[in-house]
């Protein structure tokens, strides 16, 4: 996955939310024009493909398998962990509320190092129950040992839809589900299955709400660098590669200064209520031209929320906030649309699970723009995976 912006700083502006964490722990409200510096490449993680009971080959494993042990390697909860809008968000949902947490129980769903686990020790939980798959469970454990909560954190190492906690109900379930373009992986089933089973009535999932947002961009320069770049390679026609770099979206920074158009609301969820079945929908949008330019690619991002608290707080991972780790997901179109301020390009989004593997996101548009200056009409097939 490139990065845009490497070497560059990314242009911030205002988000979407009330509330954002900063690296030192402190909250602000993003101001427009403050130029922060894009965080650092991610570390790309091997799988490992040595189980328990020794070396297997890669066809003994599943798509599952592989998820899990991608976890289990430490660039990944490096990378997690140094995301402070992130990061902090929740440490601050957590210590700032600590009514919510005073003698409760809590279940963290997907804990991986713990530290989920240990602000709410801290926050005053009466129990946590750190539930994680991958081998990362055993350094999670040894984490709350040393800092000395091993009384109050019990780390439990398995598939969460197989264990058997040691109480029936826990008062609260806290997780950091979210996937590029928010349902990739698809862990938000995890956490439903868990709310289903084990939270009390009137219980708390944290985050509680989460919203999915498309707007459009100008990005001629990296679509001939990434797409049509595949066109002549060295004297060589390797356009059949091109075809498969347009089906899958590209996850980066995108700069706020490309954006062309007004954002669409695609889908509110909350957590706290929806069925497994809504993370599949169809949606339609409307994004509105604030400028003359051209459109070469749709942005998806999205925001969380934490509406339980005594002042809600959340964050963005829009282009206009502070980068995370998830960046933006970037689906390049077909055409290139020649568009005029306040036109608009209207169409639909479907989003749904992978019937082969349900981790991979497949996504569906359909647009339609007729302009002054051009006219398009396709649908577009996208595979995250």
């Amino acid at each position: 996955m490139g990065r845009r912006n490497k070497g560059k700083a990314v242009r911030e502006g205002s988000s979407a939310m009330d509330v954002v964490a900063d690296a030192n722990g402190t909250e602000a409200m993003a101001v427009e024009g403050e130029t922060v510096v894009a965080p650092p490449e991610p570390l790309i993680a091997a799988i490992r493909i040595e189980g328990d009971e020794g070396a297997v080959t890669p066809s003994d494993h599943t798509s599952s398998d592989y998820y899990f042990d991608s976890y289990a390697h430490f660039g990944i909860h490096e990378e997690m962990l140094k995301d402070a809008v992130r990061t902090k968000t929740y440490q601050n949902a957590i210590y700032q509320n600590r009514f919510l947490f005073k003698d409760k129980v809590v279940l963290d769903v997907g804990a991986g190092t713990g530290v989920l686990s240990l602000f709410c020790a801290k926050g005053g939980a009466k129990h946590v129950y750190a539930v994680e798959c991958s081998t990362m469970a055993e350094t999670a454990r040894e984490i709350v040992k040393t800092n000395g909560f091993s009384d109050v954190v019990t780390v439990i190492k398995g598939k969460l839809e197989d264990i058997t906690l040691p109480v029936d109900k826990v008062d609260i379930i806290i997780s950091e589900w979210m996937g590029y373009f928010l349902l990739f992986e698809n862990m938000l089933d995890t956490v439903l299955y868990a709310r289903d089973k084990w939270l009390v009535p009137g219980g708390l999932v944290m985050p509680d709400k989460t919203s999915l947002y498309l707007t459009a961009i100008e990005d001629a320069e990296y679509k001939q660098e990434k797409i049509n770049f595949w066109e002549q390679v060295y004297g060589f026609d390797m356009s059949c590669i091109k075809k498969q770099a347009m089906v899958e979206p590209l996850v980066d920074v995108v700069d706020a200064n490309q954006i062309v158009t007004h954002a669409a609301h695609l889908k509110t969820m909350d957590i706290s209520k929806m069925s497994t079945g809504d993370a599949s929908f169809t949606a339609p949008f409307k994004l509105v031209a604030t400028r003359n330019d051209f459109i070469h690619a749709l942005v998806a991002y999205f925001d969380v929320t934490f509406s339980m608290c005594h002042k809600p707080i959340g964050f963005s991972t829009g282009p206009k906030a502070r980068p995370t780790h998830w960046k933006q997901t970037v689906m390049y179109l077909e055409d290139v649309i020649a568009i005029c301020e306040g036109e608009a390009l209207t169409g639909t989004m479907t989003v749904s699970q992978n019937k082969k593997n349900p981790r991979d996101l497949d996504v569906t548009v359909t647009y339609n723009f007729k302009g002054k200056r051009s006219q398009a009409s396709r649908t577009q097939h996208y595979r995250m995976r």
